[in-house]
Parts: C-alpha cells; structure tokens; sequence
C-alpha cells in the first residue's frame, strides 16, 4: 500500500500565561476554543468537515472525558467533524500530531488538526479517600438523616483538599527533584544550565522584535504576548536565584526550569491535494516520528532521557546523523535534562552505556532552539508539542528548504522525536 505523504498546512496558539495570572479564571474547553477558532479563522475553515481533531490535555477534570469534540462543537467547523481526546503527559500534542499524520498516510482521511491545552490555574483537586466514599453514600441515600448521616463519617482533615504535586506515582519525586539528580550523575553545572535558560531568553526575545510571531499568536483574553518571558534577564540574575528543588546542594532553580503554565495550540494537518485545493501551503512535510519509554525508578537519573532511545531508532531508520539537520527543536522542560540529552548523543561512552552503537552526531548550538524554547515560552504540557512543530515548520517554509529535528520529554519516562523537512 503507497502511502501519502503529510504535510503541515497550518498553525496557531494563544500566547502562553504563567499559572494565575491572565489565564486564571479559564478552563481548558475556553483554551483550546481560542486557539482552534484562531486556526479556523487563519485558514478558512469555517464550515469545512475536517477528517478529524486529536489531542488533549495532561490534566483534566472529570467533566472533560470528551473535551476536544465538546469544544470542536463550540467552534465553527461542520459539527460532524469527529475527535478524540488522548494524552501522553508532555508528548500529547506530538502524538496528536503523530496520529493524525498517520491516518493522513493511511488514506483515511485527507485533513485533521493536532492540538493540545492545559490550564494549570485550573487544576482540579484530589478529595480524600473516606471523604470521597462517604460522598458517594450520602449520595445514595434517601433521606436527610441518612445523607447527613454518612457526611459525619469523615474526619476534619478529610474535607482539605489535596493539591497537585505533579509526583511520579512509582518514586514520589516530582520531575524537578528527578533532573536534579541527573545534572549531578551526568555533571551538569549550574553555569551550562543558566547559559542556556539565558540564550532561550535571549532568542525569544529577538523573535518577538523580528515579527517571527505576528502570524502565529492569536491574541486572547486580553493578553498578545507569552508572559513568561524575560527581556531583561542575565546570567547575573540567574545566577542570585535559589535552587528551588535541592535547597542545600541543587542546580535547578526557578529560572532554568519551566513554571507551571496555561496555553493552547493547534496544528493544521493534511495530504499534499487536500492543501492544494483549498489553497493552503505546504510549510512542511512530517517525515519521521519515533516514541520511547526509558526505566526510570531505578535509574532515577533517566526519568526524561527516553528521547535518547527514540533519537537513535528514528535516525536510523530515516539513514541520518544527528548533524544532517539545519534546526533542532528541543523541549526546554529543565536546561539540565537539555544539556544531559545533548551530553548522551555527543558522547561514544555515554551512548554505549544506553545500548546504543555509537554517537549520534553534534548539534550545532547556534541551531538550537533559534526562536526560543520552553524557559523562556514556558510550558503548558499538552500544547507544547504544537508550539514546537508550528515554530519548526515555519523556519523551514522561510528558508525554503531543510530538515528539522524535534525532541520532547514527558513523565513516566516516555518522549518522541519527529522531523520536518520542506
């Protein structure tokens, strides 16, 4: 069976707001609608029945089992265009983007749009165990007495809410105190980490007074800009920072790791003849994408190297080294587990003691990440992948030509890689 080739048609996210502050009062259906309606606007789709939208966000409430056709239905395509809700922590807006391609490939549809949404302000919070149970039987009971009955069953402390830590279930540490562990197993210092949280910085910054974004940003809820970023930073800013995980001997701090964010993003999806009869684009083509899982209780240094393992089946599969590439999108999560991913794909040693043959190339560092990353953009989790793929394929419509290299981390040890060529 001959498969079609997919192209990326489109693109489009709201800007990026750190945890309570302009997106506070927002849940994700309100998110994700801005940044579809923005899409469907940008494009014309008004009307249009789409093959499918696939995404979802890491962290939902209960009432949201079927948030993209709920909010798919608030916006302006044909009502009968399908979708799907999946997650994969930090790699669900790439896997969206993954399996939309896939069908696209398949001939099962001719268009599809990935996407992605967290409104960490939002965040629902756990109940007590004897709290939920005694909800539950008071909810079944009948008369006053008995309902009132059972809501006496809990202790005071039972009625606290229980905020979310973000902890991985099997280790208990939360992914901040895992990359602390590996900048020290893999001896990454607190002057690397700072230098690239600096050049993230520094790089968003110049994309902004270059206009890279006037296309891409949908201007939402009275905010036009991704408010995480940080013009005036320095490495001597940096560098007066606490460490914010390991309080006596950590190099992790607040500025060279991503905060806890809201934001959406969508990307547009389609086979070449579908793009060329509604006159669309083709910005790039999705060429390669591999998924992998890594053992991370015990190695508790390796929690967000999975991409390691995916970087080397894709590479080997699509014949390239890790330096045939003209940009490299990699997610910023922490700039230590940046920096350990690098180290192993560089280094003979370390990539042998991953089962891998050899190196995997150099990353040319000027390539990296060239109009910013997740420190200074920031990172809510679900919409990061579309961020990513948006930013990548339009650096490759602009030049023209090339290939690019995307990484992104996710908890419980899993990440995936992708390249775009044009």
């Amino acid at each position: 069976m001959e498969t079609k080739k997919v192209a990326i048609v489109g693109y489009s996210r709201i800007p990026f707001a750190r945890i309570n502050t302009a997106y506070a009062d927002l849940d994700n259906q309100e998110l994700l609608e801005a940044a579809l309606s923005g899409l469907i606007s940008k494009y014309r789709l008004q009307g249009k029945l789409l093959g499918e939208v696939a995404g979802g966000a890491v962290i939902k409430h209960i009432s949201e089992s079927n948030l993209i056709r709920e909010t798919v239905m608030n916006t302006s395509l044909d009502p009968a265009t399908p979708a799907c809700d999946l997650q994969q922590a930090c790699d669900t807006g790439i896997e969206a983007a993954v399996y939309i391609g896939n069908k696209i490939a398949l001939g099962q549809i001719e268009s599809g749009i990935a996407c992605g949404v967290e409104a960490m302000s939002n965040i629902p919070f756990e109940s007590a165990p004897r709290l939920r149970k005694a909800l539950l039987k008071a909810n079944k009971e009948k008369s006053a007495f008995g309902k009132l009955k059972q809501l006496l069953t809990p202790k005071l402390k039972d009625w606290m809410p229980i905020p979310y830590k973000g902890q991985e279930p099997k280790t208990g540490l939360v992914m901040g105190g895992h990359t602390e562990i590996t900048a020290k197993y893999y001896q990454i210092s607190r002057e690397e980490q700072d230098e690239l949280a600096l050049k993230s910085h520094q790089n968003m910054a110049k994309a902004y007074d270059e206009g890279f974004f006037d296309d891409m940003i949908i201007p939402a809820f009275g905010l036009d800009k991704d408010n995480n970023l940080r013009r005036d930073t320095s490495i001597e800013k940096l560098s007066q920072l606490k460490p914010a995980f390991d309080k006596e001997n950590g190099t992790l701090t607040a500025g060279n790791s991503t905060p806890f964010t809201d934001g959406a993003s969508a990307v547009l999806m389609g086979s070449e003849e579908w793009a060329n009869a509604n006159g669309l684009p083709i910005l790039a083509y999705v060429t390669f994408s591999e998924v992998a899982g890594i053992e991370y209780v015990e190695n508790k240094h390796n929690l967000l190297l999975a991409p390691v393992f995916a970087a080397d089946r894709m590479l080997r599969k699509a014949g390239m080294s890790l330096e045939d590439f003209d940009y490299y999108e990699i997610h910023e999560a922490f700039a230590a587990q940046v920096l350990a991913t690098i180290k192993i794909w560089e280094n003979d040693d370390l990539a042998k003691k991953f089962g891998l043959e050899k190196a995997l190339g150099k990353i040319d560092r000027d390539k990296l990440n060239v109009k910013g990353g997740s420190l200074a953009v920031a990172h809510p989790f679900a919409a990061t992948g579309g961020r990513i793929i948006g930013t990548l394929a339009k650096l490759l419509h602009e030049k023209g030509s090339g290939k690019g290299f995307i990484s992104i981390c996710a908890a419980r040890g899993q990440g995936v890689t992708m390249i775009l060529e044009k």
